[in-house]
């Protein structure tokens, strides 16, 4: 489902200045200004969501670094073990207790960790009126952790939740922290409810990352990082829920239709409420959040889906991407697996890769190895260093070099144009 805000094939590419000019008067029509704002506004929001993510990037790595100096200290190192030993044990026996499935406490921790940290400082902040410089850094540090590794896991954790009919937590807990990452920690992340249980499972798991998937990246050079900005800049429309709500519409499915637009109004009243009590708290502690969780949001559906074949752009066995990663929370970077099976609980998600070995030997499904998404990212998109790609890619058939760069370069060329 294309959007009002995206660019055209003849945009993107290069064409003489004075040709441009001409077809940029002929746009310039009555008709075409509202798109033309519309188009403006996305391309600001665009903007903005790159300075909000690069605010809280500054924060979270100079934490990290500041975290990897202290590790340092030998005494300060032997207590944080101690301690994050003790911890661990603890939610183990937490999680025996409150949850539905055991084998889901590192999302618990997650839970446990931003309730005991983002939570009480946004209070605070509410309660203190003014805003303080230093409760809008911890809360900032609480919400993405060292080198956004919080982030990461909440990301996890929601996307996990999303595609359990229950929820996280047993019957005895579940009327209290029913689907608890989505529908309450999300609102300090800037993230909707409804766009995980309703939108993901509903929408992208119907579509599989295909041309009608709001979420579609394959009508974009995946390493252009000008085609990036300006999927970044469309991505608004998912992150406040008006595309989703949109494709519902069209397809008369009414159940989904409502719950996101109750999504979108809970959401908003939130945002409205925060804003009328004070707008500086709306602005840091949550336009920020909003922004930063829409670039998020673009960077994941960009490289999950990366690699399609312009000749089968609707098999999600070659556009769905797997990376291995030594950190691999949740085992995110099985999503080939999870999108064959999505009710599939992610602990069991490597012995089914091996199930759909030959499938995927004979789809062409693009595997890579010592790489997460933020790192395919980076070498596909920001870097542009396929050489770097090709190293990490493991073929399913003998393959030397040059022809694992061809096969990258087939598969992330625009498989059809981008209608405006």
């Amino acid at each position: 489902m294309q959007l009002a805000g995206q660019l055209t094939q003849a945009d993107l590419n290069d064409v003489r200045n004075d040709a441009r000019s001409k077809t940029l008067w002929r746009a310039i029509r009555p008709a075409a200004i509202p798109k033309l704002l519309v188009r403006s506004w996305a391309v600001l929001m665009g903007l903005a969501s790159i300075a909000a993510v690069s605010l809280e990037g500054a924060l979270s790595f100079a934490f990290y670094g500041a975290a990897k100096l202290l590790a340092r200290v030998r005494p300060l190192r032997d207590a944080y073990q101690l301690l994050s030993r003790a911890y661990d044990r603890f939610l183990d026996r937490l999680g025996q207790e409150v949850l539905r499935d055991p084998r889901d406490t590192p999302a618990l921790r997650l839970m446990v960790s931003l309730t005991l940290t983002a939570v009480p400082i946004f209070v605070t902040q509410l309660a203190l009126g003014k805003p303080r410089l230093l409760l809008v850094v911890a809360f900032y540090l609480s919400l993405c952790g060292p080198r956004f590794q919080r982030s990461v896991r909440m990301f996890s954790s929601k996307h996990m939740e999303a595609h359990r009919p229950q929820g996280y937590f047993s019957d005895k807990y579940d009327k209290v922290f029913g689907r608890y990452v989505e529908f309450f920690l999300g609102y300090l992340y800037g993230d909707l409810p409804e766009l995980g249980r309703t939108v993901h499972v509903r929408l992208h798991h119907k579509e599989n990352g295909g041309p009608d998937d709001n979420a579609s990246t394959m009508g974009y050079d995946r390493t252009n990082p000008l085609h990036f900005l300006w999927y970044l800049s469309d991505n608004i429309w998912t992150t406040l829920g008006l595309a989703p709500y949109a494709y519902f519409k069209a397809r008369g499915d009414i159940k989904n239709e409502r719950r996101v637009f109750w999504g979108i109004t809970r959401y908003f009243v939130y945002f409205a409420a925060v804003f009328l009590y004070d707008w500086r708290i709306g602005i840091w502690f949550v336009l920020v959040p909003l922004l930063s969780m829409n670039f998020i949001m673009a960077i994941t559906s960009w490289v999950q889906h990366a690699f399609c074949d312009p000749e089968h752009p609707d098999d999600y066995f070659v556009n769905t991407v797997t990376v291995v990663d030594e950190v691999n929370f949740m085992n995110e970077g099985y999503h080939l697996c999870h999108h064959h099976r999505s009710g599939l609980h992610w602990t069991e998600m490597p012995a089914h890769l091996e199930r759909l070995r030959d499938k995927m030997r004979a789809s062409g499904s693009l595997v890579f190895r010592d790489l997460d998404f933020m790192q395919l990212f980076i070498e596909l998109t920001l870097l542009r260093r396929m050489d770097v790609l090709a190293e990490k890619l493991v073929p399913w058939e003998p393959m030397n070099h040059e022809q694992r760069l061809a096969l990258l370069a087939n598969r992330t060329k625009p498989a059809r144009a981008v209608s405006a």
